[in-house]
């Protein structure tokens, strides 16, 4: 991807930010907005609020008049335009889908793009993300990340924290059906556990130092959920591995499940293992 295809896709993705944004506003914190309205193609029940955010996705991609493959939630996957596709877009149009119902001021919208045509490339993998978008519709904040080059929070470089200890530290972390025995050693260990219900937004709080850690050893977080934030963990130098410390190699589809957690430095991280039971 050159300069100026980076450019073309960043302007792209920044309208769809915003295109989105406005979309949902007018739905925050309303009862009907939760209303189910089909089954996403990830398996999960897709409320109104979702589909008005996704179908703005697919509006501002349809309106470039350039061939492109989406990956998202609810339609799964889509290509736009004819003949092989410039790049793949895979989105979560919104991000902590209870927090906007509920009016929580922590949702938003995650994209990442990987160059490459699905149809013709045997296996695009999250590793092969090249741009990555986290906005924060409650508070504007914009995290972005291009591979190679760092990443930013509304234009200002950033980086992990530089916590060498777990105690002491404040994590965040995803603990609906997951294993308690393990989560609890780690509450007993930290200093505090944060848990705002919106995983992409969570992720790039580790990226600028919010957070010193983000955990999700469920194995069942969906790739679109965090395709863009493990870009920018990266780009701002922090790590990202599954539960058993092995890079994330997962293919890009709705279907995809893993573990992640995400620290802002290898002696941390390793701690972090130890304490959850090691490898």
């Amino acid at each position: 991807m050159d300069n100026q295809d980076i450019k073309v896709w960043s302007d792209i993705s920044d309208k769809i930010m915003f295109d989105a944004h406005e979309a949902v506003k007018p739905l925050v914190g309303k009862k009907e907005s939760g209303k189910i309205v089909k089954m996403g193609a990830d398996g999960t029940p897709t409320k109104l609020i979702d589909i008005v955010a996704e179908d703005v996705v697919v509006e501002v991609l349809k309106q470039t008049e350039r061939p492109v493959t989406l990956i998202s939630e609810e339609i799964g996957e889509l290509k736009i335009g004819k003949g092989p596709s410039e790049v793949v877009f895979v989105v979560d149009p919104l991000d902590g889908t209870r927090n906007a119902l509920k009016n929580i001021p922590a949702y938003g919208i995650s994209i990442a793009i990987s160059d490459g045509d699905l149809d013709s490339t045997k296996n695009l993998r999250i590793n092969d993300i090249e741009l990555g978008f986290v906005k924060n519709f409650a508070n504007n904040d914009i995290y972005h990340a291009q591979r190679g080059a760092g990443a930013w929070l509304n234009g200002e470089k950033i980086s992990p924290s530089n916590r060498q200890d777990v105690a002491g530290s404040s994590i965040g972390a995803y603990i609906y059906r997951a294993d308690m025995s393990k989560i609890d050693k780690l509450c007993k260990t930290v200093r505090s556990m944060r848990i705002l219900g919106s995983v992409a937004i969570e992720l790039c709080y580790v990226a600028n130092g919010t957070y010193d850690a983000f955990l999700d050893i469920r194995g069942n977080l969906r790739i679109v959920d965090i395709a863009a934030a493990k870009l920018i963990i990266e780009e701002s130098s922090g790590l990202v591995t599954d539960e058993e410390c092995k890079p994330l190699k997962s293919n890009l589809n709705v279907l995809e499940r893993t573990s992640i957690i995400a620290s802002c430095n290898k002696n941390f991280h390793t701690q972090i293992i130890d304490i959850l039971g090691g490898i």
